[in-house]
């Protein structure tokens, strides 16, 4: 009798801690504070790599697809001496800034490296890595 009990209950637990395959368990690795690093700006002639900056700028992603800097999310600026807000769809990798709603910035994440890709002619772009 107690071996048909151990044997239901083992059933009964297996059953139970079970998730659902179905549920959609994907992080959104862009969650968290990222730190402006480096800096493309293409001359027009396909030469353009990514340059070191200084800067005290961040970025900070919320899961509710908001977005904080302490400077501008409309351009690449060093600068971090100005608040900004947005929001971010992760669905089509897209933020539009709140201070320029007509601007949709494309951006990508690998890792630990987050790479805005502005609306410019030539390419432009902003690298960031995730703070710990």
């Amino acid at each position: 009798m107690k071996t048909i009990k151990l044997l239901i209950s083992l059933v009964f637990l297996t059953l139970i801690s079970c998730n659902n395959s179905d549920a959609d368990d994907t992080p959104n690795t862009l969650v968290g504070t990222w730190k402006y690093t480096e800096m493309l700006a293409d001359p027009g002639n396909g030469s353009g790599i990514f340059t070191p900056v200084i800067s005290d700028k961040i970025l900070t992603f919320v899961a509710t697809g908001n977005v904080t800097s302490n400077g501008s999310l409309c351009d690449m600026s060093t600068a971090s001496n100005a608040s900004s807000t947005g929001t971010y769809t992760a669905a089509t990798n897209t933020l539009i800034p709140t201070s320029c709603p007509n601007t949709t910035i494309i951006y990508e994440v690998t890792g630990t490296t987050l790479i805005l890709n502005y609306p410019c002619i030539e390419p432009c772009k902003a690298k960031f890595i995730k703070v710990p």
